[in-house]
């Protein structure tokens, strides 16, 4: 499904070398701006798009276009205050259908103008219920067909009398979503070029005193060595440190690529303004005083932003440090100093975490790449880094720091292709869900926004860590040590308290500690004697020196049953601290398997020139980063698995059920039990047998056509935890029971229990709950746990983004901690694991196929060693929010 129309102010959009273009529908206020882009035109272009010589036609075709009674729809793109291409559709008559025609300005061909303005009205046209776009194409327009052919749209062409009739679906194809996705990457950083890699930087505010933040800025720039050109811009001083000054940047000779905005903040305005008259390409705003500082800052915010974009310039901020690329000698940025250069790109929304994390890095021997303080993110954010970093050859490991997502679903489709080649650590704050969720079912309740993010982050594989040590600890190992191939772990130690530790910790983390193989424990025997302890962890006693370290970790590094080795060294025993940790870097040599340290005390980095060794100074920060690159190298070694298939199901039933609800009631509702049971049939999710009725005599016939003994539970849409409130009695054995029962319900819950439902009792089993929800952000996530009404007292629940791969779904519920008692704890019969998995993969599938399912609860579901049976469902739907296009590479 495509997104809705643009409005009609437009998207901006990045093209092939970066630039900016702003595109929207056409208005006929626009006709003097495209007469001037048929003006421009040379005459090969316009013979081959209007198929005529001369610009007559052109000029007659554009005053149809702006005027009254034309028929299609057009999107005209400008940069510069100038139109730079138009494109437009005409419907056919009662068809699906409509003929499209592409022009751009001469000076912009080559730069992917065409292609936008094509994916666009795509999208556009797909709004309108347009399938297929149709195009006539001369012989000799081969930028035209080269467009098409490399566009990624299925084109089929015929050719005659020297055209070519062209077709080709709308439809968002595999191939398409790649080649828009590729071209979005080559424009991302292309624009970014302009941020990171700038040919000169004018610093604007740039202070006489040095306690001042532009004075520092500057200063930094000229300490670390950048080559391009450096411009101080302040009107009230001749030279700043050596250099000249201009009054404005208007007064610049020349270009400026990049401008670090540190002036007052009611002068940004004024300085963004004065900046886009001089063709400046990028700002830093460091200034604060915007969106953070509530409404009236962040109306100041989006007038920088526009005022950005109408330039066509990226804007990193406002209230940010600024930027550093040690590759570039580039530090723009009022850090307190230099970061060493490394393999590291972090970027961090917080300025004083951002400050913390690179001292700590510095302190531990781990440089950076480079680091962007993003501030408010008012533009350029997470997403535009990913797509700099992905093919920068000096950053080998990204590391994010964010307090909010701009656009949850492009950062996992992002972070699922880059991190298959360079990982990447987040670090999220904001767990709680301080505002709490206007819900009635479990699942909703449950799924608060930091589990959201966790299943985002979890599908796209990306490492997530907890503190700002654990992203410091992880991204060391990630930038120097290889990902290990499996989860099994030596550890070697000259004092056998902290070895046991490391241990633990290991198991604790789900790593393996496995007992080495026979022929290596004789290799360590011989090699450090009767009092070491040989099978794992190896204990050398205190009394082992350098030469029996080294010995020791090559011995068990080549066991092939250890993926990872763990040094464990206690000064100051042995051979000394700097003599064991080059005995450690010796080991490292030549495997390529993983090798940390913890050498008790001290985090750094053992560097010998030719190979880096983690150091850590205690076990658990060691096996904590272990465990996260054990995570890294699953992740990518696991195949990427499509959606599970689940049998028999009909979702084109399922969605006419849905649409005809949402016509009924357009704002949503929960379903009645009846629906519910309707829907969840159509993909085959087991209920037990259920008879709605609105009354006791209703209850008793209905008893007697289940079988006793029953459930007789009310329903209502405000009744949620009915057992709670005395809406579910259970094994009803007469009658009288039943009637009894549902008469006292009726009594003691009055309005709010509008009928009830009989179902014959369940065997006994496990109860599990099934739950999932549309998170309107992050999209559909599915949920398992203990069921009943253990349910949100015990939190045993599992969250992932729906819909589920093959296998999926048992991993999730062998995550719980309830998983025991379904594969037969204490001699009790195993249950039907096939089965649940089925149901919670159907479950997926559902919600994944259907957004308009806000909330689904199946609780509990009887789990017995037959299978399974929900005895309990509720259903609300709603109108979900337009689906992003993937066709759409329109700036956020």
């Amino acid at each position: 499904m495509m997104s809705a129309p643009m409005t009609d102010s437009g998207d901006y959009a990045l093209l092939r070398d970066g630039s900016m273009v702003h595109i929207r529908p056409l208005a006929p206020s626009d006709r003097a701006a495209l007469h001037g882009l048929v003006d421009r035109l040379s005459e090969q272009s316009a013979y081959l798009r209007f198929f005529t010589g001369g610009h007559r036609t052109p000029h007659a075709y554009i005053d149809r276009l702006t005027g009254g009674g034309w028929p299609g729809h057009a999107l005209v793109a400008f940069a510069g205050g100038r139109a730079m291409g138009l494109a437009e559709m005409i419907p056919a008559d009662h068809s699906t259908s409509a003929e499209t025609g592409v022009l751009v300005d001469d000076r912009m061909h080559g730069r992917g103008l065409g292609t936008l303005l094509l994916e666009q009205l795509a999208i556009q046209a797909s709004a309108r219920g347009i399938t297929d776009f149709t195009a006539t194409v001369l012989w000799e327009n081969k930028s035209m067909m080269d467009l098409l052919d490399t566009a990624g749209f299925q084109v089929r062409r015929r050719f005659e009398d020297r055209e070519y009739d062209v077709r080709f679906p709308l439809a968002c194809t595999g191939e398409l979503i790649a080649a828009i996705e590729a071209r979005e990457h080559t424009a991302g950083a292309a624009s970014l070029n302009r941020v990171l890699r700038p040919w000169s930087v004018a610093v604007i505010g740039a202070g006489r005193h040095p306690g001042t933040v532009g004075h520092r800025i500057l200063r930094n720039l000229l300490d670390g060595g950048y080559s391009g050109a450096v411009y101080p811009v302040n009107p009230h001083a001749d030279q700043i440190l050596g250099l000249p000054t201009f009054p404005t940047v208007s007064a610049i000779p020349g270009g400026v690529c990049l401008a670090v905005v540190a002036t007052p903040p009611d002068a940004v305005l004024k300085v963004a303004r004065h900046c886009a008259e001089h063709g400046v390409q990028a700002l830093i705003v460091v200034t604060a005083g915007f969106a953070e500082t509530g409404p009236e800052g962040a109306r100041r915010e989006a007038e920088l932003l526009a005022i950005c974009r109408d330039a066509g310039m990226r804007l990193v901020g406002p209230n940010c440090l600024g930027i550093v690329n040690t590759a570039e000698s580039l530090n723009a940025s009022f850090l307190p100093a230099m970061p060493a250069r490394g393999r590291l790109a972090v970027m961090s929304q917080s300025g004083a975490v951002g400050v913390a994390l690179l001292a700590q890095a510095g302190a531990t021997g781990l440089g950076v790449s480079s680091f962007v303080s993003a501030g408010n993110k008012a533009d350029i954010s997470g997403n535009d880094l990913l797509q700099y970093w992905e093919d920068d050859p000096d950053t080998s490991v990204i590391a994010l720091y964010l307090e909010s997502f701009g656009n949850p679903r492009k950062f996992a489709t992002l972070a699922r292709r880059i991190g298959a080649r360079k990982p990447i650590v987040v670090l999220k704050s904001g767990r709680s869900d301080a505002g709490g969720r206007a819900v009635r079912s479990h699942t909703a309740a449950a799924a608060t926004s930091d589990i959201a993010v966790d299943a985002l982050l979890r599908r796209a594989g990306v490492v997530r860590v907890e503190t700002v040590r654990d992203l410091l600890d992880t991204t060391r190992l990630l930038a120097h040590q290889p990902l290990p191939r499996g989860r099994r772990v030596a550890v070697v130690g000259n004092s056998g308290g902290p070895g046991v530790l490391a241990a633990d910790a290991c198991a604790a983390r789900g790593l393996q500690v496995p007992e080495l193989a026979e022929a290596t424990q004789s290799t360590l025997r011989r090699a450090l004697g009767a009092a070491a302890a040989v099978a794992n962890p190896v204990d050398l006693t205190a009394d082992a020196g350098a030469v029996q370290l080294t010995e020791a970790l090559r011995t068990v590094l080549a066991d092939p049953g250890i993926d990872a080795a763990i040094a464990v060294y206690t000064p100051p025993f042995g051979s000394g601290a700097a003599t064991s940790m080059a005995a450690i870097a010796a080991a490292a040599h030549g495997t390529d398997k993983p090798v940390l340290a913890c050498v008790i005390g001290e985090d750094a980095l053992i560097d010998d020139g030719t190979v880096q060794v983690p150091a850590y100074a205690y076990p658990e920060q060691a096996v904590t980063a272990l465990r996260h690159a054990a995570d890294q190298a699953e992740w990518r070694q696991r195949p990427a698995a499509p959606a599970a298939e689940p049998t028999g199901i009909r979702p084109e039933q399922a969605h006419s059920l849905i649409e005809a609800e949402l016509r009924f009631t357009p704002e949503g509702r929960w379903l009645d039990p009846e629906t519910t049971h309707r829907l969840l049939d159509h993909y085959g999710i087991a209920m037990a047998e259920t008879i709605s009725v609105d009354g006791p005599e209703g209850a008793v016939e209905a008893a007697a056509l289940t079988g006793y003994p029953v459930a007789l539970k009310a329903t209502g849409p405000a009744l949620v935890h009915k057992s709670d409130i005395g809406g579910v009695r259970l094994g009803l054995r007469t009658a009288e029971q039943v009637r009894h029962a549902y008469r006292n319900m009726a009594a003691a819950l009055g309005d709010a229990m509008t009928g009830a439902v009989v179902q014959r009792m369940a065997g006994e089993g496990v109860e599990i709950i099934i739950g999932a929800l549309e998170d309107p952000r992050f999209g559909p996530l599915v949920m398992v746990g203990m069921g009943g009404t253990a349910a949100d007292l015990l939190g045993d629940r599992a969250f992932r983004a729906a819909p589920l791969a093959d296998g999926e779904a048992g991993e999730m519920i062998r995550s719980l901690r309830c998983a025991p008692l379904l594969t037969g704890y204490r001699g009790r019969p195993p249950a039907a694991m096939s089965a649940l998995e089925d149901q919670v993969t159907r479950v997926a599938r559902l919600v994944a196929d259907n957004p308009e399912i806000a909330e689904l609860d199946l609780n509990p579901v009887i789990v017995t060693p037959r299978g399974t049976a929900a005895v309990d469902a509720r259903i609300r739907l709603a109108p979900p929010p337009p689906a992003p296009s993937p066709l759409n590479r329109a700036l956020g």
